[in-house]
């Protein structure tokens, strides 16, 4: 009997990120679980906790995966073996892991003295820049939580004149064992928490944590063309691991504040630049704003609202780019306001002067007409 797709036992697309095959494998796992079936019910869930496995066996191992994607059930086979003659664990691995969460284990913590080590967690800092710091860089001081010993207890979290004792529960070893089934679990121990200690008496000054809650001033390097949303890592200044594990990192997220002239796309900036309609009409030069300083624009005679001048490498050089971006400069033509009656006179007659010469003056005049006409027709 031909063996089944493993995407299709898992229930899952070829696409399926190794999350979602993991949890679809899980379903499976506990659903046809062999102390989860009895009587007439067992021999086949048994054979298809079996195919589940195997297939999740080969999905969660990115190498076999890859092979079966090319070559189908030809391009696995169930007794290959990894470099130096060992089995590849990742099945092993991945098996323990989904069980243990089934059972309620505890990951992500390693062993150093019999007691539950856990790396501590990262904190997120949020950046305020500005449009000019975040084009040339800069250092900037910021102030985080941090962790000092604490000075009544010395770090031992105990009242001063007591002491810590072992805790009954796993007896210092900060861990116990769960049994379901056939499954024998390690989980931390409730009591203590992993520690392999308990304190009677706290410290009134840091409850019992060995350590108090202070701020310190962490200096940072805001690289040229950071641009917003990116995030700075700062290794090592997060939250204190538990039981001596390592600690955690810091993210700093970059937040761009928003520019009173320019607007940035990627490495590119645009601006609006207020022209005046005679300058359109009849043409000139004018000045425009960069992140560099002044620049001049030529403004050729009949220029349109709207009309676009590109001004290259005015932009910003972004943090992974060779070169910096352009400068977009979009035409807005400004409509005189608060008019003399002298001035209304010089404007009725120069549109009456406009209006004799035809559509020639006006490049969208004729088009808008036709328009409107073939949308009331």
């Amino acid at each position: 009997m031909a063996k089944r797709d493993f995407y299709e036992i898992l229930g899952v697309g070829k696409t399926a990120s190794d999350e979602e095959i993991k949890k679809a494998y899980r379903k499976l796992a506990m659903k046809h679980h062999p102390d989860r079936n009895q009587g007439d019910a067992a021999k086949a869930a048994e054979e298809k906790f079996k195919e589940a496995k195997e297939a999740y066996e080969m999905l969660s191992d990115p190498q076999k995966r890859a092979a079966y994607d090319q070559h189908g059930h030809a391009g696995v086979d169930p007794n290959m073996r990894g470099p130096g003659g060992e089995a590849y664990g990742g099945f092993a691995e991945a098996f323990g892991d989904i069980f243990g969460d089934m059972f309620g284990q505890q990951r992500g913590g390693g062993r150093a003295g019999g007691r539950q080590v856990y790396r501590g967690g990262d904190l997120s800092y949020a950046m305020e820049v500005t449009l000019e710091e975040a084009a040339r860089g800069k250092d900037a001081q910021i102030r985080i939580p941090s962790w000092d010993s604490c000075d009544t207890c010395h770090g031992s979290g105990a009242k001063p004149g007591t002491s810590a004792k072992t805790c009954g529960t796993c007896n210092g070893q900060g861990s116990v064992q769960m049994r379901q089934g056939f499954f024998s679990v390690q989980q931390t121990c409730p009591t203590c928490r992993g520690s392999g200690k308990v304190i009677p008496e706290p410290c009134t000054v840091c409850h019992g944590q060995g350590k108090i809650k202070k701020q310190k001033t962490l200096e940072v390097k805001i690289p040229a063309g950071i641009d917003d949303g990116m995030r700075i890592r700062s290794v090592g200044n997060g939250e204190p691991g538990t039981n001596g594990g390592p600690p955690g990192d810091l993210y700093i997220e970059i937040r761009l504040k928003k520019h009173d002239i320019f607007e940035r796309d990627g490495d590119d900036l645009h601006c609006s630049v207020p022209v005046s309609f005679i300058t359109a009409a009849l043409g000139g030069e004018i000045e425009v704003p960069t992140l560099q300083g002044k620049a001049a624009i030529d403004i050729p005679e009949g220029t349109q609202a709207g009309k676009q001048f590109r001004l290259r490498g005015k932009g910003i050089k972004g943090v992974r780019a060779s070169y910096p971006g352009d400068l977009y400069c979009h035409i807005a033509v400004e409509t005189p306001v608060k008019l003399t009656e002298h001035q209304r006179k010089l404007l009725r007659e120069l549109e009456e002067s406009l209006k004799k010469g035809g559509g020639k003056h006006s490049p969208s005049g004729d088009s808008w007409t036709d328009r409107l006409k073939n949308f009331f027709s």
